[in-house]
């Protein structure tokens, strides 16, 4: 067990201040790095001026209106509204109440081995039994599709609400959707009149080398569902839309969908100050970049494949205990790596987008050592 006391950069440092690396941000969460003077400094800035105060719509919170002013520069003209929450998980419920008070429907298709969230609603999309059986009954209505598989499209149909869909599918090895399915899917969305989901909890705000990853597949979503390093290390998530489809939750029932803490002040500034730094120091264009370098120097015989894109990479070994024994070795060099949920043969990459150059060749030094 590892005690971490304070953290700067890409580093947690122990109570000996011994430094280790942290190579997977804290599972996707602190993207420009630990304690980034911006954001500390945004978060002191609000909390002088107040914290909490009630978020259900009767009072402009300005650190709200900010982040979601920020966002919509870099976002298309059909997600420009924002209810922000309090985590991941979050956002995916109310999303997944958003579309079936839109369109008036109760079907909802996820993926296999799709992770969108522990909560009820989140887990009932969920398709491994290992992990949601113990908590049933969960959500009826629930359809899975194969993930990259043309012939599961036509699980969508005219009684689909919507489709929840990862653009990388994270918990099973970073696995890209290819092209192809992610259109399939759009063309029958648009034909059924069915709602498009892209949970981007994990690949957004610049991991893959854009702030969300459908910008890669020039496919977009009508529902987008953000949080992990949209805070900027503090707690948030957001369903993001149309206004037309948003309009579906103001009433019938008044207060669709409510929040006490959602887009809590503090954490807007945060993520504000999160997503300003991004664009201020370009970080987004140095993402294919370092993947190409990681992919370059982490070349061994027990490595039998690299998936993901930008910095969300996938290390597949032989087995789990091989996983095991290498995370155990990084941990004491220094370098912290993780697993996947259901893929136990594969090391988790994604360290924060400020890693530079010299610190991807020491942690690659150090993986292909502990594989050694």
């Amino acid at each position: 067990m590892y005690e971490f006391v304070r953290s700067e950069g890409i580093y947690l440092y122990d109570e000996e201040d011994k430094a280790y690396i942290d190579l997977i941000s804290g599972i996707a969460v602190n993207n420009i790095g630990h304690c980034n003077p911006d954001v500390i400094k945004a978060i002191k800035g609000q909390v002088d001026k107040y914290s909490h105060q009630m978020v259900y719509g009767e009072y402009v919170v300005h650190p709200q209106v900010e982040l979601a002013k920020t966002l919509t520069q870099y976002l298309p003209s059909n997600l420009q509204s924002f209810y922000f929450l309090n985590s991941g998980s979050e956002a995916i419920e109310g999303a997944m109440k958003l579309v079936k008070k839109y369109t008036g429907r109760s079907k909802i298709v996820a993926m296999r081995n799709a992770y969108h969230g522990s909560t009820s609603g989140s887990l009932s999309m969920m398709s491994d039994e290992y992990y949601s059986g113990a908590f049933k009954p969960l959500l009826p209505n629930i359809y899975f599709m194969d993930y990259n598989d043309l012939d599961s499209v036509d699980t969508i149909d005219k009684s689909t609400a919507a489709v929840f869909i990862e653009p990388i599918q994270a918990e099973i090895g970073y696995l890209p959707a290819t092209h192809e399915f992610l259109k399939a899917i759009r063309e029958k969305c648009n034909k059924t009149g069915t709602l498009l989901v892209f949970d981007e909890i994990q690949t957004g705000i610049g991991r893959t080398g854009k702030l969300f990853a459908f910008e890669h597949y020039d496919i977009i979503p009508d529902v987008l569902v953000s949080a992990k390093a949209l805070g900027g290390g503090m707690p948030i998530g957001a369903f993001i839309s149309s206004s037309e489809i948003m309009k579906s939750i103001e009433d019938n029932p008044i207060l669709g969908h409510i929040t006490t803490f959602g887009g809590h002040p503090v954490c807007c500034a945060a993520g504000n100050a999160a997503i300003k730094y991004i664009y201020k120091h370009e970080l987004l264009n140095s993402i294919s970049k370092k993947e190409d370098l990681f992919r370059a120097l982490l070349v061994h015989p027990k490595i039998k494949k690299i998936s993901g894109i930008g910095l969300m990479l996938s290390i597949e070994l032989d087995n789990f205990e091989e996983v095991e024994r290498t995370m155990k070795r990084c941990i004491d060099r220094g370098v912290i790596v993780d697993w996947f949920l259901y893929n136990t043969n594969c090391l988790r990459i994604s360290p924060p987008l400020i890693i530079t150059k010299t610190e991807i060749q020491t942690v690659c030094k150090t993986i292909l050592e502990s594989l050694d």
